[in-house]
């Protein structure tokens, strides 16, 4: 039997996929400035929230504006698997002909998003970058990692890693589509993107102060991100771990000749220290090489694993896993909780199209 085509789809120009954890703060801060600017379009949207298995109010208060707000979507991940792979779900599941991605925190503009949609529309480009042009709202080492980081990558991965481009960006439906079929499973679209090279403008912005919350990337988190990125991206660690083993065995040669001529004239007694200081530099670099090697198998045992890169638990466009509806639908706000815009009745009905239920594994072609 055909299926009947899904015409919310179809009809579908515009998806924002905002990948969110913990962000109960912000969270009103954004509808209130993603939503006029959505609306001002005059195109279908949808807006798809991933829920990256938040503890907070973060699942409450997206149902909660979700009753007035029929374009919003909730697609709840059942565990916390990280932003890029919450970024992945959303792309995944975004039907619009363009899919913006952005962070929840408000650094990056919705305003913008115009500009992208009206930039691709206009020179026919399958991506737009929002570019930070000013990031002085950020902390003075922010901004000295973040420029070492971009500096580093685009030595590894070539001169189309755009600089100061992050996660803000306008893919068109044939981008998507690509990155979709690319078997990473370690994904970093900062760097992924660039790689397809499809046809590409900029829209430069000030980059904003957080105006609520706490950043969801500490110093461990940039510093994973920044070994994702050279690992999957360039084999380049691997050939300085080859150098420092050529550097390392000059410098036992060289110890080696000291050794033999200190013999030689009877000063043997005196090596010590030249000989502790060999064993540790030689010890350093067998752990730095082991270290680097160990990156790379983890890489491949991850791949061989194939496991998938997140787990769906409920996507309000689809109905709910396991035919149980959400948790965070069937609370209510409590009392003393932050206050939530009254909703709206939903014009033209419900945006929960009757698709089939997911189960929430995810299969990667």
């Amino acid at each position: 039997m055909t299926e009947a085509p899904n015409t919310t789809a179809a009809a579908t120009v515009l998806s924002v996929v905002i990948p969110m954890y913990n962000e109960e703060e912000v969270l009103p801060a954004l509808v209130s400035r993603l939503r006029p600017v959505l609306a001002d379009l005059g195109v279908g949207y949808e807006v798809v929230a991933v829920d990256d298995g938040s503890t907070d109010r973060t699942a409450e208060l997206l149902a909660a504006f979700r009753l007035g707000w029929p374009e919003l979507r909730i697609i709840g991940l059942r565990r916390n698997s990280g932003h890029q792979a919450a970024l992945t779900a959303g792309l995944d599941r975004a039907h619009g002909a363009y899919v913006v991605s952005i962070d929840a925190d408000l650094q990056d503009p919705p305003e913008k998003i115009t500009e992208m949609l009206a930039l691709a529309r206009a020179e026919n480009l399958d991506i737009v970058y929002g570019i930070r042009a000013d990031r002085a709202s950020d902390t003075g080492f922010k901004r000295w990692t973040a420029g070492l980081y971009y500096r580093l990558v685009r030595r590894l991965a070539g001169p189309s890693v755009p600089a100061q481009a992050g996660d803000f960006r306008l893919l068109s439906r044939a981008a998507v589509d690509a990155l979709k079929a690319l078997p990473d499973q370690q994904r970093v679209y900062r760097l992924l993107v660039p790689w397809l090279g499809f046809p590409s403008g900029e829209v430069r912005y000030e980059r904003a102060p957080r105006p609520a919350g706490q950043s969801k990337y500490p110093l461990g988190r940039m510093i994973r991100l920044a070994v994702d990125s050279v690992t999957g991206f360039s084999a380049a660690p691997l050939r300085i771990a080859t150098w420092l083993g050529g550097f390392a065995f000059l410098v036992c040669l060289g110890l080696m000749i000291y050794t033999l001529s200190a013999h030689a004239f009877q000063h043997t007694v005196p090596g010590w220290t030249s000989l502790f200081i060999g064993v540790l530099f030689i010890g350093a670099v067998q752990l730095v090489c082991v270290g680097l090697l160990g990156e790379y198998v983890g890489r491949i045992y991850t791949a061989v694993q194939n496991r998938p890169t997140y787990f769906i638990g409920h996507d309000t466009a689809a109905g709910t896993a396991a035919g149980a509806a959400p948790d965070a639908a069937k609370r209510t706000l409590r009392a003393g909780d932050p206050a939530v815009p009254s909703p709206a009745p939903p014009p033209g009905g419900s945006a929960d199209a009757a698709a089939p239920v997911s189960q929430g594994l995810r299969q990667r072609s």
